[in-house]
């Protein structure tokens, strides 16, 4: 082996070497309910059975632990699932958002004032601002920022404070694994423990009657009215007086303390609404009916006094006499049912049966999800007892019953009671004829605890904990499950129920009327033989030899409901039997009368051929004394020749009698009892013939019947199985490897145990009724393997069961049997064993650290050509032979018995026996290291442990198990399931396997496990599932990194590669040793051989990576998680907690980091996917579209930036290599991939780390950064509202449905969006007002966000999260900086041109841009001051686009509210500036980019605080004057000049943040800032570029984008005065096809822009890529917005630049968007959406500034007045107070005078676009009548008196044109109305408007293609319809029926004549047309439609023909022109306006 150097070899000690044994066999007692455990009674002699039993019930479980996993804490982690206490370590991050989010809470709610908007336009560019700074405090300065000190002091000072004060586990903050991942969980199986179902506590408070002269008895019992059963025992107690307790103590000879209970448990499995309580109430035997005896206490009120009290008296002075006489005897009194349906209220009762059925059944482990967290729940259960409650949760309630109905003396039997339950939940009152008594019963019910103190078991053992000084105990009451209960007997209960139910003596002797019947339990026929073991009854002794029945007076055939509890001694024999004596009952006191008259006799034997006898009975009573022996026969067989007995009815039976036994003695089936009788009968010495059942067994047929039983077990009843299962295991176990010899033959049972224990396995799993835990395993027999089972003691010496002759067999005959036939087993077997033989040596490994590993090499399996026989004629050789004490040779092992049969096992059970394989192998595991435990294990190695051919069986198992999960892949997904969870459970096996054989050994496996696989699929992802899944517990090991020999260097190199202490410092490193290093950052073969399990894993993460397959993403998400969870494993690791054994660790994981830097086009871009929130964060344009349009993932692109992304900040593509195009990983796979990146980094060696950077070419120091670029955002801190890391299923499917129910209500907008909208705006403010009104949607949003989104969380979990994801934030940053700081110092200053530090500038701009805590932000910006001092000089000229994207993050962070981060911000601000001062006086620029930066700030952010950057405004001045260098430069007076700039643009934002509420008035504002920097074409561009971010946050894409070509122009305007290129736009002139607005950006005049001066138009847009960028960004704008013809427009412009530089991929990107746009034209058509216009007039005083005001409103497609009028009326409301706003609802002109002074007015109109006649022309298509509009119409319908609307004759019309000053669409949604032009039309030319209208419609409907017949009859219907009402008719009786008086009017009469021809003409196709189109059963409407329009013809006829003389007169003829012309432009008009209003 090779030497490891000392500081390997000391770390190897600390974490341990392997331990010899890492599992540890333990005896653990068992946990007792009660304090004394229950035990058969003392002295009794037991027979085998009962011994077996009770031996199970109390005997130690043992338990196989792992050492080293009880301390170690990532066990704890995964039974928990988090670290306990962790966040108790972590110091709370605190977060800007945060912060903030307090502050802005405050708003006014009441009216505020609206701010006036003056016109400024006339200030000049940068004033001095109207606040002086120097009035303000400046924050303390940073001390040390102007000192000299040189750049490596600087790096290491940060670093040191860098590293100081981290966490040492990173992944404790990140979120814990995905349950659904977690395969090697293996859930610890609840301990078995005896069942209880839900336990409600009832107390017996009060119970009194009107009046009390008697002692009452109380019974309690559940009845379940649905099953019609009796669910529970009886609880007894009174509630008598001392006084009335004194009446009977003659015949109570003592009171047991356990007697005087007065509370009882109950236990219900399985709750349900039709479960009673039901109390009966019985007295005393007096003389009387019962309806005689309770007649006092109906009539009767002690209250009263007077008479009733001397009746009272009297009536309890007859009471103590009856007392005394029949004390002893009771009779039935009354009863009451309580309904416990409320106690479970029925939702938690159904969770509760659920959780209940896991416990013992009725789940299908279907679903492999809620199965988890279901196993999880229950596993947990064993460590956690106070985490789950069984019983339902209720408040204690005490009831109050004051009505108690009367026994009924016929109808007294448990039937009849339970029709009256029914009856009574019927109608909740019995019927009439049931007399009911007034009482009083007060009952306390309350959830029973877990732990109840004073308790007493059915059996009346004190339960814990019990204390001393309690006098009355609660008693726990013996349910009666109305179904199975699955759950095995843990304790010892022998209990019998005795039912006396019917007595038939009617035709009996006079005699027989009050009857009772004594019931004794027998030992023998003498009458003192009764045993004292029936349980007595309240306030007596605990046991009694005796019970009587209650009595009814006066009946011969009296019903019972008496139950007699007795406990069942543990040794019954021949004689035990219960004694029924019948007596009559004298109530009346006679003279010297005997008490009790002798009836008769019957009796029950307790056993029938041995077995306990439970069940119906009908006894035969016998008159006389009975004779000797009677009890040896039962009473129906009794044989003749016995002394004759006298019977009644002549044997006939009359006695019904109901016998129950509740026994974990007595299995109550013949199957078990046959096997068990059988199993003792081989064990101890009987004598045969032996009798089972009705059968003789012979010594002879012995073997055969026993086998018989053991094939017959799995046909008993599922439930006596369960319950006895552990009993019956054990058993089977003991014969499988017991040497039996019966009659001198040897017997092998071994197969058939072993068979009919996979038979049971079998069943268990089968059953639907039985729990499986998420593996799959049945819960049942988990928990018999891990507490029960123990190796089978063997008996020493052969059993002699026959002659002595047997006793000389050779020893070893007993084994051919199970051999031999093994041989024989299918040939398919022999055959797998033979391929199995092949040397699966794994590659050599030159230095092998642990021998065991060595051996692998070595390793050859056994040869196995010998008979099986013959090895076991032969010792075993797993024996040393320095063993000291001899051992017989032929002992067999249980271990290799079990391996062997599954070996041989064929058919139906090989099947199941692979099936189940968890079973076995656990069984295997636990046999073996019993094994192993009791071995001498100091002198035996590791591989001798086990018999060679019982390796070669597990080699074969192993073999067999992994071709079935191979074989099962391919079938349905049922058996895939199966295959998967046989995987899992060889992989546990292999796990375990680990800890007890040669680890060699177990690794072939391993291997050959692989290479099967491989071999058999071709499917990959499910390849890769089931390898990951096994290597994820293989990993899971305790000793994992021993195994993976972590501690062995990389290579054999003599050298020490991982540079230890003492390398690192020699300077003598080869290229050689640099290969080296690279080495270890990848997957070598090296690597591989010597890290085996980790070389496996990472190879197949690399497949999963790698691979295009469907379904793949899952696999992915399980490799990487497997990945991370064993990181998280390390972190918990107490041995790894020193940072060098750390490193070490890490060094491990090295080549994940370049599995990782491949994956790169892989992983998900958080900056796309998730819209930023967050402070101050600018949202770009793209984040803004993200819902319209996707952006295509491609990480190398999205990181570097498309360079032209206006609002995003890259420079050109970092990375240029080329990737494949890959699928995309999930968010949740990204990060927890990132997550293990940051964890390498982090722990591995930093000098490693920068020795490999310094190596790295830059194409992949390049893919560092840009990981690191989107750790950073992956990372973000999400505040605590999105710190839910809940990623189950559920939520997400329901997170799914609500979406699409919101884009089904909101067309499209996510109500989440609506609603946080709407919590951010006043009501108004909204797109879709109606939406307001409607509640019920409200509720649901509410109801939704409670449910799904929050998921309940208390605010504690809340906070803890909060504080954990704030942690990780800081931590995740915090390693990406020092990543970062490696790159910059491991680089040297000339690498760092090669665009490193632009990479790394632009991970520190995201960084800056995130939410970061204050913590990071410290750390972050004294890095930022580093890269100044150290790369002044390139950053000012080489990056300057970062340069300015640092400016602007900084200053947003000098307006944070944190004192710390301004502080940092202001320091780093000044830095920036000195630096570009003195570098190479590139403060012009410098200046310029601030002050941009911060106009676009204040644009954007609508939170940032202007009171804290004015602050940090007047430190950076501090710092300007205390700055004693630079005081002789013009530097200070500079800083200044530049300061007062800055603060005049926070005067402008003052005023928006006053606008913040009003939208359109926050854009004039905008527009009116933009417009006052004409001058300053950077700072114009900035704010037209801050327009469009809001215009797009408010989804107005077209305005949006209209902003950009503005800026496109301003900069095109720039360019064409430096340079005179062909291809590019002369000026904005170029742009007016986009629109005609963009004119005002030509520049003002020359010598006011001057381009290069001072900084000015230094921009990154003023270039040609900046001006495509912008304008390729409105184009995509455009195209959202639907304007695409403009998209067109846009690329008209930008082609001949991308054609100039020659840039083909842009190009075809470019033509390909505009095939799309065409298309879309095309196919959207007519279909088309353009903006609503809305005319708003504002009057009134309180408008300010607006009043008298006139805008055009533009609105999206769709709008209705209502919803606008909503909006505004609901804004202004708010500024002025609701009841000041008055919405004027017509159109008319409106009248000042009129309008109260003290209101506002808003007039909100609908106005259509409106176009000449000569502009129709050129107006086509639909989109060029929306486009470019400056004209806009609307009618005023009036009449002469002042009403709108009136008679046809007497209706005007007003038209009226508005002009705006701007066309639409603009840079903003409204513009001012600058003139309006009027025309009113007369009644006649109404008239022909209307009909022109309805004739062009007709055309319409008529010509369509294709037709639309629906339409077309609508349309024919309002034309010809009779009842149209002022339809054509009527037009034409008022207009046209007389020639006008009026000349003017003659011209207008004949157009209107015209027009009702043509409309005639149509009228009649459009008939002719709908014949064509109607179906069969239309033909009376079209017969309709044709008579009506004939009539409409013949009544228009003589008013068409009818022609004015005048107007046909030949001077007239030049007009017609005019007419003509007239007629056409008219029609023009409506043309245009018909689709309007259609």
């Amino acid at each position: 082996m090779m030497q490891l150097n000392n500081l390997d070899s000391d770390l190897l000690q600390e974490i341990g070497d392997f331990p010899e044994d890492d599992l540890d066999v333990v005896f653990t007692p068992k946990e007792h309910r009660t304090l004394q455990p229950s035990f058969p009674e003392e002295g009794a002699e037991l027979d085998l059975h009962v011994q077996d039993c009770v031996q199970t019930y109390i005997r130690d479980w043992l338990i196989v632990n792992r050492k080293n996993q009880g301390n170690n804490e990532t066990f704890t982690f995964k039974k928990k699932g988090s670290r306990r206490d962790f966040h108790k370590t972590l110091q709370k991050q605190t977060f800007e958002s945060e912060i903030s989010d307090y502050g802005d809470t405050n708003c006014q709610a009441g009216p505020r004032h609206l701010k006036i908007l003056c016109d400024e336009s006339d200030r000049t560019t940068l004033t001095s601002g109207d606040f002086d700074l120097r009035s303000l405090q400046p924050d303390s300065r940073l001390a040390n920022l102007l000192r000299h000190i040189s750049v490596e002091d600087f790096e290491r000072q940060n670093e040191e404070a860098r590293r100081s004060d981290r966490p040492a586990e990173l992944l404790a903050l990140y979120p814990s694994i995905d349950e659904e991942d977690a395969v090697e969980i293996r859930p610890v199986p609840e301990c078995p423990k005896e069942h209880l179902g839900n336990r409600i506590l009832v107390k017996v408070q009060t119970l009194k009657f009107e009046i009390e002269i008697e002692p009452l008895f109380v019974s309690l019992a559940l009845y379940d009215i649905k099953e019609r059963k009796k669910i529970s025992e009886n609880f007894h107690c009174d509630l008598n007086s001392e006084q009335f307790k004194g009446f009977l103590r003659m015949h109570t000879p003592c009171i047991d303390s356990s007697s005087q209970s007065r509370s009882s448990v109950f236990s219900i499995t399985y709750p349900s609404p039709d479960i009673y309580l039901v109390l009966k109430i019985e007295k005393v035997l007096q003389q009387g009916e019962i309806g005689d005896c309770s007649e006092p206490y109906m009539v009767l009120k002690e209250s009263e006094g007077g008479k009733n009290k001397d009746k009272v008296e009297k009536l309890k002075v007859q009471a103590e006499s009856f007392c005394q006489r029949l004390g002893k005897y009771r009779m039935p009194f009354a009863w009451v049912p309580v309904n416990l349906a409320n106690f479970f209220n029925i939702s938690t009762l159904e969770r509760d049966v659920v959780e209940l059925e896991i416990l013992n059944g009725r789940s299908s482990a279907g679903d492999r999800r809620t199965m988890t967290t279901q196993a999880r729940r229950l596993s947990e259960r064993s460590f956690v007892l106070e985490d789950a409650p069984t019983t339902p949760t209720f408040k204690t309630t005490t009831m109050t019953i004051n009505t108690f109905f009367k026994q009924e003396g016929d109808r007294l039997s448990d039937e009849d009671l339970l029709k009256f339950l029914a009856d009574y939940k019927r109608s909740s009152s019995l019927q009439r004829r049931v007399k009911s008594i007034p009482g009083l019963l007060k009952l306390e019910i309350s959830p029973a605890l877990e732990v109840l103190p004073c308790c007493l078991s059915p059996e009346l053992l004190q339960v814990k904990p019990f204390p001393e000084n309690r006098s009355r105990p609660h008693k726990e009451i013996l349910e009666f499950p109305v179904r199975e209960v699955y759950v095995p007997y843990t304790v010892y209960r022998n209990l019998l129920y005795v039912y006396p139910q019917r007595l038939n003596f009617a035709n009996r002797l006079a005699s027989a009327r009050n009857i009772t019947i004594k019931i004794q339990f027998m030992r023998g026929e003498d009458p003192t033989s009764a045993m004292p073991i029936i349980f007595g009854k309240s306030s007596g002794p605990e046991f009694v030899s005796e019970v009587c029945t209650p009595v009814t007076y006066h009946n011969k055939s009296p019903d019972f409901y008496e139950e007699v509890k007795i406990k069942l001694p543990a040794k019954l024999t021949e004689k035990h039997h219960l004694l029924f004596t019948f007596y009559h009952i004298s109530c009346q006191p006679k003279q010297e009368a005997c008490i009790e008259t002798l009836l008769g006799y019957s009796w029950l034997p307790i056993l029938l051929n041995d077995r306990l006898q439970t069940g119906h009975y009908c006894l035969p009573v016998a008159l006389d004394k009975l004779p000797a022996n009677y009890s040896m026969h039962s009473a129906e067989k009794v044989p003749p020749q016995c002394a004759q007995v006298k019977w009644i009815e002549g044997h006939k039976g009359v006695f019904n009698v109901e016998v129950q036994a509740v026994s974990s003695v007595h299995t109550q089936d013949n199957h078990l009892e046959k096997f068990f009788t059988l199993c003792h009968a081989l064990e101890s010495q009987v004598a045969f013939p032996i009798r089972v059942m009705n059968e003789k067994i012979t010594e002879a047929t012995l073997e055969h019947e026993l086998k018989l039983s053991i094939i017959c077990l799995n046909s008993s009843r599922l439930e006596p199985l369960v319950l006895f299962l552990h009993l019956v295991l054990d058993k089977l176990f003991q014969l499988a490897v017991q040497p039996m010899v019966i009659a001198g033959q040897t017997a092998n049972f071994s197969q058939f145990a072993f068979e009919s224990v996979v038979a049971i396995v079998n069943s268990l799993h089968n059953s639907q009724d039985l729990s499986k835990d998420h593996h799959g395993r049945n819960c049942l027999l988990a928990s018999y393997v891990y507490y029960i089972f123990r190796l089978p003691e063997v008996q020493r010496d052969i059993v002699k069961l026959g002659g002595a002759s047997s006793a000389n067999l050779p020893e070893f005959r007993y084994y051919t049997y199970g051999r031999t036939s093994a041989i024989s087993v299918g040939s398919r077997l022999l055959q797998s064993r033979a391929t199995s033989c092949s040397n699966p040596d794994i590659a050599g490994i030159q230095s092998a650290t642990d021998e065991e590993v060595r051996s692998i090499m070595s390793s050859r399996v056994a040869d196995r050509c010998y008979s099986r026989m013959s090895y076991y004629s032969e010792p075993s050789s797993d024996i040393s032979s320095a063993c000291t004490s001899p051992r017989p040779s032929a002992k067999k092992h249980f271990h290799e018995e079990l391996a062997l049969q599954m070996v041989v096992s064929t058919g139906m059970v090989r099947e199941s026996v692979f099936k189940y394989a968890w079973f076995f192998f656990e069984l295997l595991v636990k046999s073996m290291a019993q094994h192993v435990h009791n071995m001498d294990k100091q002198d035996i190695p590791r591989r001798s442990r086990f018999s060679d051919r019982f390796k070669d069986d597990i080699t074969t198992i192993v073999n067999v198990v992994t071709s079935e999960v191979a074989a099962l892949l391919v079938k349905p997904q049922k058996e895939s399931e199966q295959a998967e969870k046989i995987n899992i459970s060889l992989a546990f096996f292999l796990y375990d396997l680990l800890s007890l054989m040669d680890r060699g050994f177990v690794f072939n496996l391993i291997k050959h496990y692989c290479n099967q696989l491989s071999n058999k699929l071709n499917t990959l992802p499910t390849l890769i599932s089931m390898r990951l899944e096994f290597l994820r517990i293989l990993c899971s090991h305790e000793h994992y990194l021993n195994l993976n020999l972590f501690f062995l260097p990389s290579g054999s190199a003599p050298t020490s590669p991982s540079p230890s202490l003492s390398s690192q410092n020699s300077s003598s490193c080869s290229s050689f040793q640099d290969q080296k290093i690279a080495s270890m950052f990848d997957l070598t073969a090296d690597y591989r051989q010597q890290h085996f399990l980790t070389g496996l894993l990472f190879t197949e993460l690399a497949a999963a990576l790698d691979t295009e397959a469907e379904g793949i993403s899952k696999v992915q998400r399980k490799a990487v998680s497997a990945i991370h969870s064993l990181l998280n494993s390390h972190d918990l690791d107490k041995s790894c907690m020193k940072p060098e054994v750390k490193r070490k660790v890490a060094a491990l994981y090295l080549p994940l980091t370049g599995i990782i830097l491949d994956a790169l086009p892989q992983l998900h871009d958080f900056t796309v996917s998730d819209g930023r929130g967050g402070k101050g964060r600018t949202g770009t344009l793209d984040e803004e579209q993200e819902a319209s349009n996707p952006i295509n993932q491609n990480i190398a692109l999205a990181i570097a930036g498309n360079q032209f992304n206006v609002l995003r900040t890259f420079g050109p593509s970092v990375s240029t290599v080329q990737y494949k195009q890959c699928n995309v990983l999930t968010p949740e796979t990204t990060r927890c991939l990132l997550i293990c990146f940051l964890w390498i980094m982090k722990n591995a060696d930093q000098n490693l780390i920068k020795k490999w950077i310094s190596d790295l070419p830059s194409v992949q120091l390049n893919r560092i950064l840009d990981i690191l670029f989107i750790c950073v955002s992956a990372f973000e801190y999400k505040g605590k509202q999105s710190s839910d890391k809940v990623s189950t299923q559920v939520l997400q499917k329901s997170r799914d449905v609500k979406a699409r129910l919101e884009e089904a209500l909101l067309r499209g907008e996510g109500a989440r969006g609506e609603m946080m909208r709407r919590c951010r705006m006043p009501a108004g403010n909204d797109r879709f007002p109606g939406m307001n009104e409607n509640l019920r949607w409200k509720r649901e949003q509410t109801h939704w966000r409670q449910a799904n989104e929050r998921l309940d969380k208390t605010k504690a979990e809340i906070d803890q999260e909060a504080l954990l994801s704030g942690n990780l934030a800081t931590e995740a940053n915090l390693i990406v900086l020092d990543m970062q700081e490696n790159i910059i110092q491991a680089s040297s200053a000339v690498d760092c041109r090669d665009n490193l530090l632009g990479g790394v500038l632009k991970v520190l701009v995201n960084s800056l841009s995130c939410d970061q805590s204050t913590t990071f932000l410290t750390h972050c910006f004294a890095s930022l001051r580093t890269l100044i001092v150290k790369f002044g000089d390139l950053l000012f000229e080489e990056e300057v686009e970062q340069c300015a994207d640092i400016c602007q993050r900084v200053l947003q962070h000098c307006s944070s509210s944190i004192d710390t981060t301004r502080i940092q911000a202001c320091a780093t601000l000044y830095l920036l500036m000195r630096y570009s001062f003195s570098s190479t006086n590139n403060f012009a620029r410098v200046k310029m980019q601030v002050t941009m930066s911060l106009a676009s700030l204040v644009g954007k952010a609508s939170d940032f605080n202007e009171e804290y950057l004015r602050k940090s405004l007047r430190t950076i001045l501090a710092y300007g004057e205390e700055d004693a260098d630079m005081q002789p430069t013009l530097f200070p007076a500079q800083v200044e000049e530049l300061l007062c700039n800055l603060n005049s643009i926070l005067s402008d934002t003052v005023k928006m943040r006053e606008f913040q509420e009003d939208p359109e008035m926050l854009m004039d504002l905008m527009y009116r800032i933009a417009k006052g920097y004409q001058t300053s074409p950077d700072l114009r561009l900035t704010w037209l570029q801050n327009m469009a971010e809001k215009h797009a946050k408010k989804k107005c894409y077209t305005e949006a984008a209209m902003c950009l070509v503005h800026a496109a122009a301003l900069v095109a305007e720039y360019l064409s005065m430096l340079e005179d290129h062909s291809y590019l736009p002369v000026g904005s002139v170029s742009f007016q096809n986009i629109s005609s607005n963009v004119l005002e950006e030509s520049a003002v005049s020359d010598d006011v822009l001057t381009p290069d001066e001072d900084g000015v138009c230094s921009g990154r847009y003023f270039s040609e890529n900046g001006m495509v960028g912008l304008l390729e960004q409105a184009a995509e704008l455009f195209s959202t917005g639907g304007l695409w013809e403009t998209v067109n427009e846009v690329y008209k412009i930008v082609i001949p630049i991308l054609e100039a530089h020659r840039d083909f991929r842009k190009l075809s990107s470019t033509h390909s968007k505009l095939q799309k746009a065409f298309e879309s034209v095309i196919n959207k058509g007519q279909k088309r959406m353009f903006g609503t216009y809305f005319r708003v007039g504002f009057y009134g005083a309180k408008f300010g500034d607006l009043d008298e005001q006139e805008f055009v409103y533009k609105e999206p497609a769709i709008t209705k007045l209502p919803e606008i009028s909503h909006r505004l009326e609901g804004f202004y409301g708010q500024c002025f107070g609701e009841d000041c706003v008055v919405v004027i609802k017509d159109s008319t002109p409106v009248d000042k005078n009129k309008l109260d002074p003290n209101k506002a007015y808003i007039q909100i109109t609908f106005v259509e676009p409106y176009f000449d006649e000569y502009e129709m022309k050129d107006r086509v298509t639909h989109f060029e009548k929306n486009f470019n509009l400056r004209r806009f119409m609307y009618t005023t319908p009036f009449t002469q008196d002042g009403r709108p609307r009136g008679e046809l004759s007497e209706q005007y019309k007003r038209k009226t044109i508005l002009t705006t000053m701007h066309a639409f669409p603009y840079i903003k949604t409204r513009i001012n109305v600058i003139q309006k032009e009027e025309f009113v039309l007369m009644p006649i030319e109404v008239a022909i408007e209307d009909m022109q209208k309805k004739t062009q419609e007709l055309a319409v409907a008529t010509s369509q293609v294709p037709p639309d017949a629906k339409m077309l009859q609508m349309v024919l219907q309002g034309s010809v319809g009779a009842t149209v009402n002022q339809g054509p008719l009527e037009v034409a009786q008022v207009f046209l029926a007389e020639i006008p008086a009026d000349p003017k009017l003659y011209r207008h009469h004949n157009k209107l004549r015209l027009c009702f021809k043509e409309f005639i003409m149509r009228c009649g196709e459009a008939v002719e047309k709908n014949k064509c189109l109607i179906t069969a059963d239309q033909r009376e409407y079209q017969l309709e439609l044709k008579k009506n329009y004939n009539k409409l013809k013949e009544n228009l006829r003589p008013m068409i023909e009818r022609k004015i003389p005048e107007l046909y007169k030949p001077i007239v003829k030049v007009n017609s022109m005019t007419r003509g012309s007239f007629r056409s432009s008219s029609f023009r008009k409506y043309e245009n306006l018909l689709p309007q209003n259609t």
